[in-house]
């Protein structure tokens, strides 16, 4: 598939996104934790997208502090994994909160698990109202509940949210059939449909939250998150990513 294809099907400047961010887009060249630069980068890039008139929310993942699958495998039970996962995500969400507003961006942190002395608890028809506004919303504490990863957190609010499109931002530009860093012949797909996704088992998004995009009818948009304004060179159509729906099926 060609890139025009791609990019065609991306053209159209959406009315309102959802940018599922990747705790560790937020530790830079850091091995854990929190990275001023790439806070203060990506935050940049969330203004950019949202000054040019798109309603912008956002689900944070925690990778870059506590996964939840790590801490079952030395022994901690999973529901309480979890909870430390939703947690850290929670960390990340008010930096990101932080950083919005310190470059002028109205913001707000909606938690699934409440937390009312440092953010609002998720409430569907506030958070609506927020983009409606004009504000910035992070959603954190993924979905409130164990064995659901942030990915899944992120279809859902895009559901919710009755979002044009649902972007993941990685650290490589796209989908492929092999991890490029360790195969450097892997293919990388310009566009894919939500079946072919599931069929091959391409490890982009948990089968959750694939399943859930495909039946609301969000597109989602793989692109790397590491390149400044790559967030609204891809909502242009421009720039390497891989477009997931259902128009080839």
């Amino acid at each position: 598939m060609s890139t025009q294809g791609a990019s065609q099907g991306a053209q159209s400047r959406p009315r309102r996104v959802l940018l599922k961010l990747s705790g560790e887009a937020l530790m830079g060249e850091k091995g854990f934790g929190l990275d001023y630069s790439s806070l203060s980068r990506i935050a940049k890039d969330l203004i950019e997208v949202h000054s040019g008139g798109t309603e912008v929310c956002v689900v944070v993942g925690a990778g870059n502090i506590f996964r939840g699958l790590a801490g079952a495998e030395i022994g901690i039970e999973r529901p309480t994994a979890d909870g430390m996962g939703m947690v850290a995500t929670v960390i990340n969400a008010l930096a990101m909160q932080n950083m919005l507003e310190g470059l002028g961006a109205e913001t707000r942190v909606q938690s699934a698990i409440q937390m009312d002395a440092i953010c609002e608890p998720y409430i569907q028809r506030r958070a609506i109202r927020h983009l409606e506004r004009g504000r910035i919303v992070i959603f954190a504490a993924g979905t409130g509940n164990p064995y659901f990863t942030t990915d899944t957190a992120a279809a859902l609010r895009a559901a919710e949210m009755s979002c044009d499109l649902l972007l993941k931002g990685t650290q490589v530009d796209g989908v492929y059939s092999d991890d490029p860093k360790l195969e450097p012949s892997a293919k990388r797909y310009d566009r894919l449909s939500f079946t072919q996704v599931l069929r091959d088992n391409l490890q982009v998004m948990d089968a959750a939250a694939i399943s859930l995009a495909r039946e609301n009818k969000i597109p989602i948009l793989i692109f790397s998150i590491h390149n400044e304004g790559a967030f609204k060179k891809v909502l242009e159509g421009a720039g390497k990513f891989t477009l997931i729906d259902d128009l080839t099926e």
